[in-house]
Order: C-alpha cells, then sequence, then structure tokens
C-alpha cells in the first residue's frame, strides 16, 4: 500500500513538473520582448508571434496527441512532450533570428500539446474518482507557481544574464522530467484502434484556419483574407465532423458529449478561458501603457494573485471530492465576475494601484475553486479509453478560449489606439498618454463588459452540469456507453 501511495505521488510530481515548464514558459516570455526585439534586430509585430504562434500550434494539436495517446499509450506520448520540449527550448535559445526563434516556439508548442493533452488523462487513469480533485488542486497550484516563477526569473533573468537563458532554464528541468517520466509514467490499457488520418487532418485544418484568422483579426483588422481563412475553418470543421460521425474509430468520439457533467463542464472551461485571460491580457497593458510600469514590475501587481490561487488550490481540489465540482466551481465563476466587475467600477487613469492588487486576490480566489474542480469533474466522466481524447478536447477548448480572450483584448484596444501600438503597449516597449490614455481605458472598459458576459456563460454552464456522486456517476456512464 505504501509502494502504490508512492508511486502515486511519483506519477503526480511528474504530472506538476510538465504543468510547471509550460507555466514557466506562458509568463517567462512576456518580460523578454523588449530584449528580443533589440537583441535580434526585429519589430513587435514579429516577436509577438513567440506567444501567438504556441498558443496555435497547442490548439491545433492537443485534440489529435490525447487520442494517440489512447492508442499508442499516454506515457510514450507523455513523455516524448518531454524530450520535444526540452530540444526545442535549447533550439530557441541559440536562435540567430526573429524567425527561427517562432519556428523553434512552435516545435516547441509541440512538446508543450503532447504533454498537456495527456497529463489530465494520466492523473485519471492513476488516483480514483473520489481523490482526483484533489491531484488536479496540486497541478492547479504548480501552474500558480510556475507563472509566479516565470515573472521573477524573467525579470531577472533578462535584466542581469540575458534573454537566451529564458529558454535554458527549461532544459535542466526537462532532463529531470524526462528520467523521472520514463522510471515511473507506465501505460494504462491501450486501445487496439487505427488512427482517424482524415478527421485529424479536418480538425487540425479547421483549428489553425479559426484560430490564424481570429489572431490576424485582432493584428491588422477585417480583411478579406481572415474573412476567407474563418469561413473555410468553419467549412473543415463541418467536414470533420461529418466524418467522424462515419468513421468506426473517431478522432473524437461524441458519445462522451452524452454524459451532461462532461459537456457542461467543457463548455464552463471554453467560456472560462473566453472571460478570463483577457482581463489578464488588458491589466499587463494597463499596467505598462498607461501607468508606466515596466514589465517586470507590472507582473508583480499580478502576484498577489497566483500567490492566492497557488495556495488555495489543492484544498478546493479535495472539497470538489467530497462536495462535487458544480458548488465549488461555480462559486469560483462567481468570484471572477465579482472580480471584473470590480476592475469596471474602479479602473481609471489614475487608480491607486493596490486597487488593482485587490482585483488580483478576488480573481485569484476565483481560479483556485474553478480550476481543480472544474477538470476533475470533466475527467471523472469519462470511461478509460476515451481519457486520452477527453483530456485533449479540455485542453483544445481551453486553448480556443485563451485565443478568443487575446483576441477581445486587443480588438478593444485597437477601438482607442492603433492595433501596432496596442501590441508595443503589450509587450512593454510604449505608452499612451493624456486623452489617448482615457480612450484606452475606455475600451478597456468595454472589453470587461464582454469578458464579464463570456464568465456569466460559463457560470451557468458550471451549475447547469447538475449534482454529481463520482462514486456511481463513472459506473452509470459506463454502462449507457456499453448499452
Amino acid at each position: 500500500m505504501h509502494s502504490e501511495g508512492y508511486k502515486e505521488n511519483m506519477i503526480l510530481a511528474v504530472v506538476v513538473i510538465g504543468t510547471l515548464m509550460a507555466s514557466i514558459d506562458s509568463t517567462i516570455v512576456l518580460l523578454a520582448f523588449p530584449a528580443i526585439t533589440s537583441a535580434l534586430h526585429s519589430n513587435i509585430s514579429t516577436i509577438i508571434w513567440i506567444i501567438l504562434i504556441y498558443m496555435i500550434v497547442v490548439a491545433v494539436f492537443s485534440t489529435q496527441f490525447g487520442r494517440m495517446g489512447d492508442i499508442y499509450g499516454r506515457s510514450r506520448m507523455f513523455n516524448l512532450g518531454f524530450i520535444i520540449f526540452t530540444i526545442a527550448s535549447f533550439l530557441c535559445g541559440i536562435a540567430p533570428t526573429d524567425i527561427s526563434l517562432i519556428a523553434f516556439r512552435a516545435v516547441q508548442a509541440i512538446g508543450g500539446a503532447l504533454i498537456s493533452s495527456n497529463s489530465s488523462a494520466i492523473i485519471a487513469d492513476t488516483f480514483e474518482r473520489h481523490r482526483i480533485g484533489k491531484a488536479y488542486g496540486y497541478t492547479s497550484m504548480s501552474w500558480n507557481i510556475g507563472a509566479l516563477l516565470g515573472i521573477l526569473l524573467g525579470g531577472v533573468i533578462t535584466t542581469f544574464i540575458g534573454y537566451r537563458y529564458i529558454f535554458f532554464i527549461n532544459v535542466p528541468i526537462g532532463i529531470v522530467a524526462i528520467f523521472l517520466g520514463y522510471r515511473y509514467v507506465k501505460d494504462a490499457k491501450r486501445v487496439n484502434e487505427k488512427i482517424d488520418l482524415l478527421g485529424m487532418t479536418a480538425l487540425g485544418i479547421a483549428v489553425a484556419l479559426v484560430a490564424y484568422a481570429g489572431i490576424n483579426y485582432s493584428s491588422v483588422g477585417l480583411t478579406v483574407v481572415n474573412a476567407v481563412m474563418a469561413l473555410a475553418g468553419l467549412v473543415a470543421a463541418v467536414c470533420f465532423v461529418i466524418i467522424d460521425k462515419k468513421v468506426k474509430m473517431p478522432t473524437l468520439n461524441f458519445s462522451m458529449f452524452a454524459n451532461k457533467i462532461f459537456r457542461n463542464s467543457l463548455l464552463a472551461s471554453f467560456f472560462q478561458g473566453l472571460g478570463f485571460m483577457g482581463v489578464n491580457f488588458l491589466l499587463i497593458m494597463y499596467l505598462q501603457g498607461v501607468r508606466g510600469y515596466s514589465p517586470f514590475y507590472a507582473s508583480l501587481v499580478l502576484f498577489p494573485g497566483y500567490i492566492v490561487s497557488g495556495i488555495l488550490a489543492p484544498y478546493m481540489g479535495r472539497y470538489s471530492d467530497k462536495y462535487g465540482a458544480r458548488p465549488i466551481a461555480t462559486a469560483g465563476i462567481l468570484f471572477m465576475i465579482v472580480g471584473v466587475a470590480y476592475y469596471l467600477l474602479v479602473l481609471g487613469v489614475s487608480t491607486p494601484i493596490y486597487y488593482v492588487i485587490i482585483g488580483t486576490i478576488i480573481t485569484g480566489l476565483g481560479g483556485a475553486m474553478f480550476w481543480p474542480s472544474n477538470n476533475s469533474a470533466l475527467m471523472a466522466n469519462v470511461i478509460g479509453e476515451l481519457r486520452g481524447a477527453a483530456s485533449g478536447t479540455l485542453r483544445l477548448f481551453s486553448s480556443l478560449g485563451l485565443i478568443g480572450s487575446f483576441i477581445i483584448a486587443f480588438v478593444a484596444a485597437a477601438s482607442a489606439i492603433p492595433r501596432s501600438m496596442a501590441f508595443a503597449i503589450f509587450a512593454g516597449t510604449s505608452k499612451v498618454i493624456g486623452g489617448i490614455g482615457k480612450g484606452f481605458v475606455g475600451g478597456m472598459h468595454t472589453a470587461f463588459l464582454a469578458l464579464g458576459l463570456m464568465l456569466l456563460l460559463a457560470g451557468i454552464f458550471s451549475f447547469a452540469r447538475g449534482k454529481e456522486d463520482r462514486s456511481r456517476q463513472l459506473v452509470q456512464h459506463i454502462q449507457k456507453i456499453a448499452k
């Protein structure tokens, strides 16, 4: 029994390391934009793609890699992700040009997609239903700790050592993760199926076209090109549904959506990402562009929210095991809505900074309540041979929400200032003053209204998932699928 508990803890540790690496990389790059732009003799409209390409690639491949984990083994895909991520991090560090850096970031994102699309399934394979929330609580905690470390390390490394080491830092962590992954993370029962290549291709094309069209719209406005790409992406999505409805072994098994808890948890995750991430984007732009903070000090203002969320997430995950996900996750969304409403009411050109800090604490509490409970509900209500597909689908919907939130934030900013200036403000290389600053704050308030509406939808889906009983719900679902 002691040995089994030790093995579970080591598997959780490996997943936590993977989450930590991805989280560090999500914030450490934010502080390096000015240094990278200068060192590679580039411009901010190009360098911003080191973030955008990562978001698109993860969104495109998540579902496919999750399904491949079901077929070829989750540990194999998961550990391969660590190898690719680690090698690509080194290549990013030595990249001689801006284009090569963006290309290596795309490769790094493939590794990240392999890790993230299989990690939730590995936890679901390892932990019993009544303890799964606690496990997801630790992964949520590691995400927030990683975000904190990324901010600290990004500021220190970029200032005193050089931006290339923000990528090199992943290498020793990755080597340790590779060793532990191959030692402790083993495959559960695999599915004896073939890959749905046609369905995977259609889904990948659909996600890539829609995501790129949306980001291109946020960059340059509505054009014939991005309109056609969005339309083509929607056509590809329809083709994907038609294909996967007919094939025997689909990329995305639509039977999962018959479970109300799974379906509504997935939609809650999508709308939460769509509503919440844009708030952080706008706060970074506000602190850097309107208030004149450096990227490092702007990120420090967001610290308290990460701290609160990181400390409380494991406890909230444990409560969701005991009381079910609906009350905890829905209350978390309500705290996020309160936080957005608070920003809408108090943020102005000269608002005291401690007001922003109070807001981060409110939304940080909401995040601690929502993420572990919602993820555990989703993964606890899917059968074993579909967990990889479910994990990848969760990552896909979260990534699409993130991209959509990014688009909302930048379109709102561009209603008051040029889009090129909005990107420069986000990167910390430009500021807005006087009447332009007031106009930007007005656009930000409009965005908060839209983002708050998205969070309201997330709350509705979270509550509508129904009462959950993890001790019996999975058995009922398996019996339904078997029939």
